[in-house]
C-alpha cells in the first residue's frame, strides 16, 4: 500500500505542514510521539494519512494530549498494519451520512452520493470547531469521485491550512 501522511500544527505564528514515515511505527501512541515530534510548538496538530487512493485517517491532538480519530472506512484497518495502527483501538462507529439531518441548511446544493461499502470509524466531529462539521466530513469521504488527497486538499482550505499542505505535495 502507497501511504501518504502530512503532519500540520497551528501555533501563535501560524500553520505549518510537514510530512511523516509512519514505517515502522508499532502502535498508535508512537505515532501519536512522531507527531507531537514534527509540530512540537503546536497547540493542534493534525495528521492526515492517504492510503491507495481509497483511505483517509484523520488524528487531531490537542495541547499535545487529546487525541482523536477518524477513518473514512473501516476496512483500512483490516487490510493494512498501518490502517491496524491507526484505527485498531477505534471502538465508536461514527455515524454515517444517512444518520445525519438530510437539512444542511443549503436546499439547492444536491447531496453526493455516498460510497454504500464505506464503513466510517472513530470522531466525525473532530473538525467540527474548525468549520469542518461531522456531516460535511462524512459527505466529502462519501462522495463519489474525491480521492483521499482531494478530502485533505478540502479540510485544509477550510481550517486555514490549505497552503501550506499544497506547499508539502509540491516539494
Amino acid at each position: 500500500m502507497s501511504i501518504f501522511a502530512a503532519a500540520v500544527g497551528r501555533t501563535k505564528n501560524g500553520w505549518t505542514a510537514s510530512e511523516l514515515d509512519l514505517t515502522g511505527l508499532a502502535d498508535i501512541d508512537e505515532v501519536v510521539d512522531a507527531l507531537r515530534d514534527a509540530e512540537p510548538d503546536a497547540d493542534l496538530a493534525v495528521l492526515f494519512v492517504e492510503s491507495d487512493d481509497e483511505y483517509l485517517s484523520i488524528l487531531r491532538l490537542d495541547e499535545g494530549d487529546d487525541l482523536r480519530i477518524f477513518g473514512s472506512d473501516s476496512a483500512f484497518a483490516e487490510e493494512s498494519r498501518i490502517g491496524s495502527v491507526l484505527l485498531g483501538e477505534v471502538e465508536a462507529p461514527a455515524l454515517g451520512v444517512d444518520d445525519l439531518s438530510a437539512n444542511d441548511g443549503d436546499d439547492d446544493e444536491e447531496r453526493p452520493a455516498a460510497d454504500p461499502d464505506a464503513d466510517p470509524i472513530g470522531d466525525a466531529e473532530l473538525l467540527g470547531d474548525l468549520g469542518v462539521n461531522a456531516q460535511r466530513l462524512l459527505e466529502l469521504c462519501g462522495k463519489d469521485g474525491m480521492l483521499p488527497s482531494d478530502v485533505t486538499a478540502e479540510i485544509c482550505q477550510r481550517i486555514g491550512c490549505g497552503d501550506e499542505m499544497e506547499e508539502l505535495r509540491d516539494a
